[in-house]
């Protein structure tokens, strides 16, 4: 689901809290060494981001939040801020040729350049949550 989060409405906090969860608590967040991506560089994207993201000039760029049931991966256009919830049983992310990783939902997709150990090591935590979320998660699929 792609969001316009711009704005503080309570109904859009609660839509997201919902298919993701509430975000971590800052003693989750320091157990897990960091629930945060840095700036990604986004090399391709379906034609519904793609479209915000022509609107401006700007380098494009994203981020990834990890929340206890999926992600949220958010990016600018113009002014406004856009997010793409990703809940985990909908998530498919792939490595592909020259550290450009693929982040699939649905009919939406985001690849993002990576060049940075750390960002290796963060998708790969995005993978072991996922796998932990699927396998203590009896009503999963």
């Amino acid at each position: 689901m792609l969001l316009n989060i711009s704005y503080n409405r309570k109904s859009i906090t609660e839509d997201i809290n919902e298919k993701i969860g509430k975000p971590f608590s800052l003693v989750e967040r320091l157990k897990m060494s960091g629930i945060g991506s840095g700036k990604l560089k986004i090399s391709s994207a379906s034609i519904q981001i793609h479209n915000l993201l022509i609107l401006d000039n700007n380098l494009n760029v994203c981020s990834i939040e990890l929340r206890p049931k999926g992600i949220l991966v958010s990016f600018r256009s113009i002014l406004e801020t856009y997010a793409l919830i990703i809940p985990y049983y909908k998530l498919k992310l792939y490595k592909g040729q020259s550290n450009i990783y693929s982040i699939f939902m649905d009919n939406y997709f985001i690849k993002v350049e990576v060049k940075e150990k750390r960002t290796h090591t963060f998708m790969k935590k995005i993978l072991q949550y996922q796998q932990a979320v699927k396998g203590t998660d009896q009503s999963y699929y």
